[in-house]
């Protein structure tokens, strides 16, 4: 018995020593068998560091607003008689655009007139009997004086029809109408809003260490999320005097043609323009930097004999414009970096460069493919 039992446990020695060893055998050759493969070769593209004048850029958010715009309204009660204007329509100062039923107020003038004239003719009456030595001259200041109560009640009363009559104040596009033929309108009620469109302004604001940057007229230069494939440029016009107290910026205003009435008041804008003096920068596409927790990288590549390598190398990166990124510290300009597939990518790692994916950067600040 006890024969048998260490003759079993002989066998199954055997056995497992077979089944640990053929296994670790196995194991070797398949690290043999990696160990002798050649790394991949990763396709990518590749780009050139290079060196572009950039004069620093400022960004800011801003509204437009219309160089005259107004919310006209009645200056006294009365029906509305007739309306003058279509919505929308361009209208030019001094057009009429509601006017007022003034029926009564002018018979009343009528009545008002008839008293001047009658009150003149007593005046010139009395000059002459002055003159003449027949009436004293108090009678005659007295006839003075009533008429020009007389003349004051006149235009008092022109002044009141003038009154029921809207004219625009200036030229521009008005919008849409709040009255009817036939309503009744309180003094003060809105009637339309008029804008004046071409040129308009955009407002913004400069922090106050940038204020010594600024130079006079400058050049803005605006985007609206309405039309993104357009740039509007205008001109900084006024710059206010003091620093708003809340904010420490500085309120800037700049205008802008706007022939076509794209732009209109209340608009958000995202305002950019130049301030100092142009610099020369090494720039690189965005594609081509690595982020990462520890610091941005770039993969350079170099030539190892036959291959075509890359080194992982660590840089500093400053402004960013439209695809390009200007890197401070860490590239020079002439390099050559792989700008596309660094997800793949590992220190030493052999590429192909494929030239005819490559995409060139832009410098615009939306920067958008070209589908032909």
């Amino acid at each position: 018995m006890n024969k048998r039992m260490i003759i079993m446990l002989l066998l199954a020695g055997v056995l497992f020593g077979g089944i640990f060893g053929f296994k670790a055998f196995i194991d070797q050759v398949i690290a043999d068998v990696f160990d002798n493969m050649e790394p991949d070769v990763v396709t990518i593209t590749a780009t050139t560091a290079r060196t572009q004048s950039w004069t620093p850029r400022f960004e800011a958010v801003g509204t437009l607003a219309p160089v005259n715009g107004a919310e006209l309204s009645v200056e006294t009660g009365g029906i509305v008689r007739a309306v003058h204007f279509e919505n929308g329509q361009h209208v030019e100062a001094g057009q009429r655009l509601v006017e007022l039923d003034t029926r009564v107020d002018r018979a009343q003038l009528v009545q008002l007139e008839a008293a001047l004239r009658l009150a003149e003719q007593e005046q010139a009456r009395l000059q002459r009997l002055v003159e003449q030595r027949s009436v004293s001259q108090a009678e005659l200041d007295r006839a003075a004086s009533e008429a020009e109560q007389a003349r004051a009640a006149v235009a008092a009363r022109q002044a009141l029809i003038d009154q029921k009559t809207v004219v625009a104040p200036f030229s521009g596009r008005a919008g849409i109408r709040r009255v009817n033929p036939g309503q009744f309108l309180g003094a003060g009620e809105p009637v339309v809003s008029l804008q004046a469109l071409d040129p308009i302004f955009v407002d913004f604001s400069l922090p106050q260490r940038k204020l010594p940057l600024l130079a006079d007229n400058a050049e803005v230069r605006i985007s609206i999320d309405a039309f993104p494939d357009q740039t509007f440029t205008g001109r900084v016009t006024a710059v206010e005097p003091r620093l708003d107290r809340s904010t420490r910026t500085i309120p800037v205003q700049a205008i802008l043609d706007n022939a076509d009435e794209l732009l209109r008041p209340g608009m958000f804008a995202r305002v950019e323009l130049d301030l100092g003096s142009a610099e020369s920068l090494v720039v690189i596409p965005q594609t081509a930097i690595r982020h990462a927790t520890y610091g941005a990288s770039v993969f350079v590549i170099e030539n190892d004999g036959d291959d075509t390598i890359v080194i992982q190398r660590f840089i500093r990166t400053g402004t960013r414009r439209g695809d390009l990124v200007a890197v401070t510290d860490g590239l020079e300009e002439g390099e050559e970096v792989a700008s596309s597939g660094l997800l793949k990518l590992q220190n030493k790692a052999r590429v192909r460069i494929d030239d005819d994916a490559n995409v060139q950067p832009s410098e615009d600040a939306d920067p958008r493919p070209d589908n032909g």
